[in-house]
């Protein structure tokens, strides 16, 4: 068991003025691993406050301080990295080896890279008789998602410190027990009180307190789009900045010039990725008409190799989803495709007949989906991947934009040229071209319904940062 009673408010573990608790669940074995304070609107006033007092001075700490506090939270995560993949593993159901690699390597190297990103920021620039500076936008909540825990975090609290900010942190309550560790590395790295502060608890709580807070200068906010209406609904009234990365039905393009079983291996690589519950999923295949059958054959082929079963174990490529609500959601839909005139290729809503405890949904692929169809539309979040046909470019452009949403996607062809020709027609915001790999230098952020603002190097660091004019005599 891995119990906190305590939160991190100005620098130190003070006793929560929320009387209750939150047990946390693993999703391979459906027993309480851990349990967590539930605060309440109190402690989240007492972290802005914290906050709040602590920006002037943090804020006016140079670029080369913030970096050496950031590189040894980095080293603090690396010397922690077991504990830290094992509690992941548990929360949400990666596999061990990938928690390590993903949910924890990630965001090592995120505070790593943001550290040493402030050694070459411009902060500063000349224009006209003015000078224009950046300046860090003030005290920060961050709201952050269960899918990946660590990351998601790291993505906001690396570029807020590294900005100057001060940030109040309000993890996911169904994988929040990583969250509680980093706070015990930020403790040892020595950060200024008040700098970074932990409030647990649930949304409609802690993060609609936050939300409200007047002397909160903005949210950055990871997770559904309903709840980022709320969060958008709810800070118009102070005219707030607010980030927000949301869901997505993104789409892997394949023409019909593409290494047609690389491109199906890689998407079904980027579809079943964290048992599909990854925000940029690669959910709809698209291939021409005249290769159905053969990318179904392939799909299938792939998707078989995935082994279903505990993330401790060595065998498991998918582990269990995060919640028995989630994996009952997920059966839905696979259920509401079929009943909709998709194919059922393999998989399918059954729970997986040697997996009787845990939250396991099988690897699922559908043919003959329909742009229409619901499955097609709405975002799963588990593993389960759609395969839709186009008849030429245009059709498949019009599909793959054909959502509310616009944040993730891919183009497999002949040739990086004629793949980044169709990929500069997808309103998404990232495009992997030919199998690219995902860059933490580059910005990951949504068009539409996905959201607004971007993270991940120093676009990252610039939703935190205020721009100032100074005019001086000519």
């Amino acid at each position: 068991m891995h119990n906190f009673d305590q939160l991190y408010i100005d620098g130190a573990w003070v006793a929560p003025h929320g009387r209750g608790h939150i047990d946390v669940i693993s999703a391979s074995t459906e027993a309480v691993m851990g349990r967590i304070p539930d605060g309440d609107e109190q402690d989240a006033a007492a972290a802005v406050a914290a906050a709040r007092v602590a920006f002037d001075g943090w804020s006016r700490t140079s670029p080369a301080q913030r970096a050496e506090y950031l590189a040894a939270i980095s080293a603090g995560i690396k010397a922690r990295m077991d504990e830290l993949a094992g509690l992941i593993a548990g929360e949400v159901g990666m596999p061990l080896k990938l928690a390590g690699l993903i949910q924890v390597g990630t965001p090592m190297a995120n505070f790593k890279t943001y550290a040493k990103l402030l050694a070459t920021f411009e902060w500063s620039e000349q224009v006209g008789n003015s000078k224009v500076v950046r300046e860090p936008v003030g005290v920060v909540a961050a709201i952050t998602p269960w899918n990946y825990p660590l990351h998601q975090i790291a993505a906001k609290v690396a570029a807020a410190l590294a900005a100057g900010c001060t940030v109040v942190l309000k993890p996911s309550e169904v994988a929040p027990l990583n969250a509680f560790v980093l706070a015990q590395i930020i403790h040892d790295a020595g950060l200024p009180k008040g700098v970074f502060n932990l409030v647990s608890g649930t949304g409609p709580v802690v993060g609609e307190a936050l939300v409200r807070h007047p002397e909160v200068d903005m949210v950055s906010f990871t997770g559904s789009t309903r709840a980022g209406r709320r969060i958008s609904e709810v800070a118009a009234a102070s005219i707030k900045r607010v980030a927000l990365e949301l869901g997505g039905k993104s789409a892997a393009v394949i023409l019909p010039s593409a290494d047609l079983p690389a491109a199906v291996k890689g998407t079904v690589s980027a579809c079943f990725l964290n048992s599909g519950q990854t925000c940029s999923a690669h959910t709809r295949m698209l291939v021409h008409e005249s290769q159905y059958e053969q990318a179904a054959k392939l799909a299938v082929e792939v998707a078989s190799r995935f082994t279903v079963g505990d993330p401790f174990g060595d065998t498991a490529k998918l582990g269990p989803l995060i919640s028995a609500t989630q994996r009952e959601r997920v059966r839905g839909y696979i259920t509401r495709a079929v009943a909709e005139g998709a194919e059922l290729l393999c998989g399918g809503a059954d729970a997986p007949a040697d997996l009787p405890t845990g939250y396991y949904v099988k690897p699922t692929v559908l043919g003959r989906v329909q742009p229409q169809h619901t499955v097609a539309q709405e975002e799963v979040f588990g593993p389960v991947l759609s395969i839709l046909t186009y008849r030429d470019e245009d059709e498949a452009v019009a599909i793959a934009n054909g959502t509310i949403y616009g944040l993730g996607g891919a183009v497999w062809a002949g040739s990086d040229e004629q793949a980044e020709s169709l990929a500069r027609r997808l309103r998404t915001g990232q495009v992997d071209i030919n199998g690219g790999a995902f860059n933490l230098g580059a910005p990951f952020g949504g068009y539409k319904q996905s959201g607004r603002g971007r993270e991940m190097g120093r676009w990252g660091l610039d939703e935190f940062l205020e721009t100032k004019a100074l005019q001086f005599r000519a």
